[in-house]
């Protein structure tokens, strides 16, 4: 993918100066681009922001929650700015085209597994009908801080209204 290089400098801010990830020292761009292959080869969606000039602002992605087969209709949701995107609208744009995209591939549940707590994340995931699904306290210490994680969690499609097909699996996830 032609934008790891773009996506591995937005991943290694967050990793340097925020909490919504837990790692402390950023990968490099070919353990991103193993990363993505992963998470593209099993049919999760992930997606880019850009602007006008085509310089990417943001990414998000789908992937397993959990990799035991029961889990396979849920996803967790991983949304990444820019810091001169943050606070313009895009990770609310990001965040609704991937539960489209992951409704579509025949997802039932999306989970937001929200690093440090973030007010901003949760207020996004809010605003599109995310719930709360609990906190864990002290789960982290990281830039001189313990941190808590926030569960946040919403229904896809038919959500759990309705049994899946046990002969159909959600992108290529579990499919062989």
């Amino acid at each position: 993918m032609a934008d790891i290089a773009a996506i591995a400098r937005i991943y290694a801010d967050a990793v340097a100066t925020g909490t919504a990830s837990y790692e402390l020292v950023a990968p490099d761009e070919s353990e991103m681009q193993k990363r993505f292959e992963a998470i593209t080869g099993q049919g999760y969606p992930y997606i880019v922001a850009v602007d006008p000039s085509n310089q990417i602002l943001g990414y998000a992605y789908a992937s397993a929650f959990r990799t035991r087969p029961a889990y396979r209709w849920l996803v967790e949701d991983s949304i990444y700015l820019a810091p001169e995107a943050r606070g313009r609208g895009i990770g609310r744009t990001l965040l609704e085209e991937l539960v489209r995209r992951a409704t579509d591939l025949g997802f039932r549940q999306m989970v937001a597994v929200i690093g440090g707590a973030s007010l901003a994340s949760i207020a996004v995931h809010r605003a599109l009908g995310f719930r709360m699904a609990g906190t864990l306290n002290g789960t982290g210490f990281k830039l001189g801080q313990w941190l808590d994680t926030v569960f946040m969690q919403t229904a896809l499609g038919e959500g759990d209204t309705s049994d899946p097909d046990p002969y159909s699996y959600p992108g290529t996830l579990f499919a062989g």
